[in-house]
């Protein structure tokens, strides 16, 4: 992120606006529409104010004298547009004078950008690209206008208006944020969104005991909740809605250290997050420790969120952990999420099951070489078996010499894929014989591997097949 979205305050100080044209009239009717006072310098002459109304008229200045020697003082922002070569010379003025500038389609000479708008009145969503699409950014502006409901600028008025009288009344930080969450949430939001603002001011102004309004709307108990969520394999949009939900709403998020750092950004702000997870290799404060974290939390009156990579469920260690919160009785609730596997299988289009070809499938984990040694893979050798092995890299030699001592034979496809659903995600494909050298082609993990018949469909396999028979048509027709 280049550009830090920030918000000016009109009533600070006027806006010097230096251009003309259509250019200049554009940025003109956006800052009039803001409510800013603006002192504007007319490069062409014509500063016709046709189309704009009296009561609009009375915030502009038609500045005279040379534009190059504008009047910067008090101002809280210069824009230039369709000023010609007399942008940069302003620019470099401003700066000089530590005021923001916008040089229009000019990032060099620019300190902030105008992002694309969603205005809802008290509730305004500047969306932004850096700078690189303005048509992007539209598109994205044009789906969160179908999002936002019309009078949702209204309920954060009716908010504003109350915010002071309730600090007052509810010290507690954590209770004050639920009492909010439960107007928005309940029928005094329901209320204001549907028009009735009146009505909403009255059950407002109704709450005797607003730390009672507070404590009521805690449906998960007061002593405090544990929500088990799924982070899934690491792309932040295969996030569930649920998950993102709770992320917003934890106090406190204990997360593995496979937990992607986009997906760390979708917690809310102002909650404690804390790494509890560990890296093959390397120590990690271990599960008993972690429970015991989830359940302080939760005693202590918080909203906990135990963030997990994946599924909690496939080999997640989630059972062991709402037992120990049972077992406290802690109030908890688990939210899945998309194993690796399934993302490897969608990402590689790696179909796990295949009509007639492949009707069953395994997962296990093989951590270590020990946990490989453990497996019975006698039972693991029906060609029309998938097998997925989590976090099986270590363990890929002995994998490999497990199941082919059972039998299976050693053309069996086999897929490694890494870093699954990730921007660096790599895949490396191949047959039995060869995956320990596979899983050095993916270099680092995680990494899911997959074993069947199934791999041969994938779009790594087909590309490989591809590139083989291209060289061989190269070579024969040398």
């Amino acid at each position: 992120m280049r550009f830090l979205p920030v918000f000016l305050d009109l009533a600070a100080g006027p806006v010097v606006l230096v251009g003309a044209g259509e250019m200049a009239r554009a940025k003109l009717r956006l800052l009039l529409s803001a409510g800013a006072a603006i002192r504007w310098h007319v490069t062409d002459g014509d500063n016709d104010l046709a189309g704009i109304s009296e009561a609009d008229r009375a915030r502009i200045t038609l500045a005279t004298g040379e534009p190059a020697e504008a009047d910067l003082s008090g101002a809280i922002a210069l824009m230039c547009a369709g000023a010609g070569d007399l942008a940069a010379l302003l620019a470099a003025r401003a700066r000089a004078l530590g005021v923001p500038v916008n040089v229009m389609d000019e990032l060099s000479h620019s300190t902030f950008i105008f992002p694309a708008i969603v205005d809802r009145g008290d509730v305004v969503v500047a969306i932004g690209t850096g700078g690189s699409s303005p048509v992007v950014a539209r598109r994205v502006r044009e789906m969160i206008e179908t999002l936002l409901p019309a009078r949702i600028g209204d309920l954060a008025a009716l908010i504003g208006r109350w915010r002071k009288p309730i600090k007052a009344r509810i010290a507690e930080f954590p209770l004050r944020r639920r009492f909010w969450e439960r107007v928005v949430d309940g029928p005094i939001g329901k209320a204001v969104l549907e028009g009735r603002g009146a009505e909403a001011e009255d059950l407002l102004e109704a709450i005797t005991d607003p730390s009672a309004y507070a404590r009521d709307s805690v449906s998960a108990h007061t002593e405090g909740h544990v929500t088990l969520v799924g982070a899934g394999p690491g792309d932040p949009d295969l996030l569930t809605i649920k998950a993102l939900r709770a992320l917003q709403d934890a106090d406190v998020v204990f997360y593995d250290e496979l937990v992607s750092p986009e997906i760390l950004d979708r917690i809310r702000r102002d909650a404690a997050r804390v790494p509890v997870g560990r890296r093959i290799g390397k120590p990690g404060i271990g599960q008993e420790a972690i429970n015991a974290l989830l359940i302080e939390a939760a005693q202590a009156g918080q909203r906990a969120v135990r963030l997990k990579g994946g599924d909690p469920f496939v080999f997640g260690r989630g059972g062991e952990e709402i037992e120990a919160l049972r077992d406290a009785g802690v109030s908890y609730a688990v939210v899945p999420g998309i194993s690796a596997g399934f993302g490897a299988a969608a990402q590689f289009e790696v179909p796990l099951t295949y009509r007639h070809e492949a009707l069953r499938i395994t997962f296990l984990t093989a951590h270590k070489a020990k946990d490989a040694e453990a497996v019975d893979w006698t039972a693991l050798t029906d060609q029309k078996m998938t097998v997925v092995v989590y976090m099986g890299m270590a363990a890929a030699p002995t994998v490999r010499a497990g199941l082919l001592t059972a039998g299976r034979s050693p053309q069996t496809p086999v897929g490694v894929f890494a870093r699954v659903t990730r921007p660096d995600a790599k895949a490396a494909v191949g047959t039995l014989d060869d995956l320990p050298a596979l899983v050095e082609q993916v270099e680092v993990g995680p990494a899911i591997l997959v074993i069947g018949d199934v791999v041969a469909h994938s779009a790594p396999w087909r590309r490989q097949q591809l590139q083989q028979l291209v060289s061989t048509y190269q070579v024969a027709a040398e």
